[in-house]
């Protein structure tokens, strides 16, 4: 029998839109976009299922659950993708390359993959007890059922380490004694604009030195051809009086 550890105290340690089964299962289901009905899954024998909406709190708080229970070693991504937000994606974007200095996912696409809540060793904790089975779109149950009772044959048995719990703020911003702290998601969003905007400035003031380059050229022309006509006319004037 596969070697099993307690959970934190409480289990699960965040609440949420999921449903709870057999706590010592290697098994947690997440739907992403879809509200499905969980009880088949937990009674296949998962050990947590239900949606993850946001790639950023929502995926905060399903890391949250799933490192303070070293019991879960799989985490099946089903469900249709979140439109914008693309967290199945961003999941399994972040169990494979976690994030980098700025807080963001590496390799997801959604709108906002920023993580501010997850310490580093979190991030590597989580990335160390799951694997991660992509059935992304799929909605069917028993493929669902199938996939988790297929983990549950191969369970490894609990990582061998201790529930790890991290807090999880909601509000977004913290406040500090000179007022709101930005978020490592807004900064990166105003870092990223301002990057954009630099970008356009520049391209902008490399189209005006064209634009200026052919006006001058244009006008360098005329000029030229003036000097010849006026040449030319001086010249017939100067022939015809002679």
């Amino acid at each position: 029998m596969a070697n099993k550890k307690p959970t934190s105290d409480p289990w699960p340690w965040i609440t949420g839109e999921y449903e709870m089964g057999n706590a010592e299962s290697p098994v947690a289901v997440v739907t992403c976009g879809s509200h499905m009905n969980n009880a088949p899954f937990l009674d296949a024998g998962a050990a947590l299922a239900g949606p993850c909406k946001t790639e950023n709190i929502g995926i905060e708080k399903m890391v949250a659950n799933i490192i303070s229970n070293p019991n879960i070693r799989f985490l099946i991504i089903t469900g249709m993708e979140v439109k914008g937000h693309i967290t199945g994606q961003a999941i399994e974007a972040f169990s494979k390359g976690g994030i980098d200095q700025e807080g963001r996912i590496i390799g997801a696409i959604g709108a906002i993959p920023f993580i501010q809540n997850l310490t580093p060793e979190a991030v590597e904790r989580f990335k160390e007890q799951i694997e991660t089975i992509n059935i992304i779109d799929t909605e069917d149950t028993g493929t669902i059922v199938s996939k988790i009772k297929e983990c549950i044959s191969k369970d490894p048995g609990a990582l061998d380490v201790e529930p790890m719990t991290v807090e999880i703020s909601e509000g977004g911003a913290e406040e500090e004694a000179h007022g709101l702290r930005p978020m490592a998601a807004e900064i990166a969003n105003i870092r990223a604009r301002m990057r954009q905007i630099e970008a356009a400035v520049t391209n902008v003031g490399i189209q005006n030195k064209y634009a200026a380059g052919i006006y001058a050229g244009k006008i360098e022309g005329i000029a030229a051809g003036l000097t010849v006509v006026l040449a030319l006319f001086g010249l017939i004037l100067k022939m015809g009086g002679m």
